[in-house]
């Protein structure tokens, strides 16, 4: 009977160490995905808007807590300058992730005025998901990332325009050359090296949520993974500060994620963290504003940062 209690209290506590791990390889590696059946657009005029432009669609990456229904929100429309919503359009959402054997069907959605669907992805096991979302009219589609996380996973935060690049598209207003924008010396490094040892990675930009797709492309570009990414849904990207104030109080709230550093640029990172509750002393700023109102200094680029404060940073406590 001690032999059968031990074993049972070791296999729990070996699945619950488990489950508070970021899966990164599961979602990266989707099995072969088959399309749904094409059909004509219900509208004859998004079969011209299909036609002449470029898709631009995005799905917005969740994180929830582990019991927690989940939802996401797809936004589908065409060119990358115009963005004219796809409205009044079929939607056909699927799913694959940690622990599945296959893609599994979602659901059929309408878009509605914005180009918008709100899909229901239930209560999911922890763990990390790809949700795939296509165009039933021309099969166009976009994928977002769902996390389901325990609560205390130990996490770090970037911001991205002047963090993790060295341009500062966000402060610029000016996001024409994203697709190519150089990284930061030693920066994907920095943020593979803590994926690595078990932080859940979450990129909080005031980038517009229209640039989506051309930053998704960016990620993998520089060597990174491109998930958990949270832009602004406004589409100037207005009110940077308090907008991220509010998904800092979301994670660490909500969620109940344990936020052990926060990486940024700019003045409006400093507030914003320092308002969402993450100590000065695990604030760390690089650029112009670095070391400023009791923030931790980057200087240059992060290759002193990475050999001297993140190679010693052990692997995270939530998961080992």
């Amino acid at each position: 009977m001690r032999f059968f209690l031990l074993a049972l209290c070791l296999t729990a506590f070996s699945m619950g160490v488990w489950a508070d791990c970021p899966d990164y390889t599961t979602p990266s590696n989707p099995p072969t995905f088959s399309k749904p059946t094409k059909r004509s657009f219900r509208n004859f005029g998004n079969t011209i808007l299909a036609g002449l432009y470029v898709p631009y669609h995005m799905v917005y990456d969740t994180i929830v807590k582990s019991g927690s229904n989940a939802t996401m929100v797809g936004k589908f429309d065409y060119d990358a300058v115009f963005h004219k919503d796809l409205e009044n359009e079929y939607i056909h959402v699927y799913i694959y992730g940690t622990a599945m054997s296959g893609w599994t069907y979602v659901g059929r959605y309408t878009t509605n005025g914005d180009g918008k669907i709100t899909a229901n992805l239930g209560i999911r096991a922890t763990g990390d998901y790809i949700v795939r979302m296509v165009v039933e009219g021309d099969l166009s589609s976009a994928d977002g990332y769902l996390t389901v996380a325990d609560p205390g996973r130990q996490t770090v935060l970037f911001d991205v325009d002047g963090t993790l690049t060295t341009n500062d598209f966000e402060a610029l207003a000016d996001y024409a050359g994203i697709k190519i924008a150089d990284a930061y010396y030693y920066a994907p490094e920095t943020v593979n090296a803590y994926r690595n040892k078990g932080y859940q990675i979450v990129y909080l930009t005031g980038r517009p949520y229209w640039n989506t797709k051309d930053t998704r492309e960016w990620f993998p570009l520089k060597g990174m993974k491109s998930w958990h990414y949270h832009p602004s849904s406004d589409y100037l990207g207005a009110n940077v500060q308090a907008y991220k104030t509010d998904y800092i109080n979301y994670l660490r709230n909500t969620v109940g994620l344990d936020i052990i550093r926060a990486y940024g640029n700019a003045s409006t990172d400093i507030a914003a963290y320092a308002a969402g509750g993450i100590p000065k002393a695990d604030t760390w700023i690089i650029g112009e504003n670095a070391g400023k109102e009791g923030t931790q200094s980057i200087t240059g680029n992060y290759s002193l940062h990475y050999n001297t404060v993140v190679a010693s940073t052990p692997q995270a406590s939530s998961c080992y």
